[in-house]
C-alpha cells in the first residue's frame, strides 16, 4: 500500500490491476468499459476513484466475485499483498465453488477422441452431414 495514503482513492481500472483480478491494466480497463465491474451497484469509468469500503462486483469469465475493499495499492505486487487489499463474502466463495463443481461434473461424462478418425469414421462422418469434418 504505497502513495495512496496521501490521497486515499486509486482508479479503479489500476485497483483491479493490483489486486492481481487482470494480468494488464488495459484489461481492467477494458473490463470496466464492457459491464464487467460493478461499483456499488453501478458501472462505473475505469478512472472511477475506488474507496477503502467499497463493494465491488466483479465478473471475469465465469467466476463472479462480491468484494469489499480493505487497501489500497497502485503498484502490483506479490499475491499475499494483492489479496489483503480485498475480503470476498462468504456467498460469494460458497456460488464460484459451487460452479465450478458444477462444471467438473459436466465434464465427467465427456471422453474425449483418442486420435484421429480412421477411414471408415470419417465417411460415416461425411453421410451424417457433419458440415465441420469436410
Amino acid at each position: 500500500m504505497d502513495r495512496p495514503e496521501q490521497n486515499e482513492t486509486v482508479r479503479l481500472d489500476l485497483w483491479l490491476w493490483a489486486a492481481r483480478f487482470f494480468k494488464t491494466r488495459s484489461l481492467a480497463k477494458q473490463a470496466v468499459e464492457h459491464g464487467k465491474i460493478e461499483v456499488g451497484g453501478q458501472r462505473p469509468k475505469p478512472s472511477r476513484a475506488v474507496r477503502v469500503g467499497d463493494a465491488l462486483k466483479v465478473t471475469r469469465g465465469d467466476e463472479v466475485f462480491e468484494l469489499e475493499v480493505l487497501g489500497l495499492s497502485d503498484t502490483r505486487g506479490p499475491a499475499k499483498v494483492a489479496q489483503a487489499l480485498y475480503a470476498e463474502s462468504d456467498a460469494s466463495r460458497q456460488a464460484r465453488e459451487e460452479a465450478r463443481a458444477r462444471r467438473a461434473a459436466e465434464r465427467v461424462g465427456y471422453k474425449p477422441p483418442e486420435g484421429r478418425p480412421d477411414k471408415r469414421a470419417r465417411r460415416l462422418i461425411r453421410a451424417l452431414g457433419d458440415i465441420d469434418a469436410l
